[in-house]
């Protein structure tokens, strides 16, 4: 996996964790999602759509860490 892409999950798990504008639940699936994403290996656009699907928070926080 490229370093960037493992820097850019790592600062999106961190962000998800840290957040009040997601339930705990919501919290809990998408750091299993991410984390499910980095042992795999797979591509991140497909995990951003995923996470984008799940709430609005993904696209503020992709854009605000300046993830296109």
């Amino acid at each position: 996996m490229n370093e960037k892409i493992r820097e850019n999950l790592e600062a999106i798990r961190d962000k998800v964790s840290k957040t009040d504008l997601l339930d705990e639940s919501q919290k809990t699936d998408s750091v299993k999602r991410i984390e499910e994403w980095v042992l795999e290996d797979k591509a991140f656009g497909t995990l951003k759509d995923e996470l984008i699907e799940t709430s609005v928070f993904f696209e503020k926080l992709f854009a605000e860490l300046g993830i296109e």
